[in-house]
């Protein structure tokens, strides 16, 4: 399997895959194809942290961390959102959502990230580091478990001095 950063050809291929990924969820309004396209369009896209995973020259798993800033009355600082990951669900349980993680994780890191905020299962992102948002004082915008929203230090200690609430691109909330 390969990770490499997406490009303008593979937007088709991303789009039906994001499709597929969602259609029997039940935690999702079914249109991340449309809120990632969306967003590549937008200030907040980085095309580095915009991942596919390639298996026999097949996109089979798809990843996209976005900026995002957090705030306080006093202060803003930046992260990013991790929205959506997504594989296929005839490559799904063989691993390749955890190395799509772990590698945008580590592009992150490169890209000088300090942090990523997401909404998530509460059973599997904390096994790659997430801890509950609520831990470092983040609150996401809107009405949802506190066990599903989880952030995680891409540096030691980047978050013990930011607190406030997240806010997405508008994008999200198309």
């Amino acid at each position: 399997m390969q990770i490499r950063q997406e490009n303008p050809s593979d937007y088709k291929a991303v789009f039906a895959l994001l499709e597929d990924a969602f259609r029997n969820e039940v935690h999702s309004d079914h249109k991340e194809q449309f809120l990632v396209e969306d967003l590549r369009k937008s200030a907040q896209f980085i095309p580095e942290l915009s991942l596919v995973a390639e298996l026999e020259n097949k996109i089979v798993g798809y990843i996209l961390l976005t900026k995002i800033k957090i705030k306080n009355t006093e202060n803003e600082y930046t992260s990013l959102a991790l929205a959506p990951v997504a594989v296929h669900p005839d490559y799904q349980n063989q691993g390749i959502g955890a190395e799509l993680i772990r590698h945008a994780h580590q592009k992150a890191k490169e890209l000088n990230f300090d942090s990523i905020i997401l909404l998530g299962h509460q059973d599997y992102y904390p096994k790659f580091g997430y801890k509950p948002a609520k831990s470092f004082g983040i609150q996401l915008p809107f009405d949802v478990p506190e066990e599903n929203c989880m952030a995680i230090e891409l540096k030691e200690h980047a978050l013990q001095a930011v607190h406030g609430i997240v806010e997405y691109p508008k994008e999200f909330y198309g």
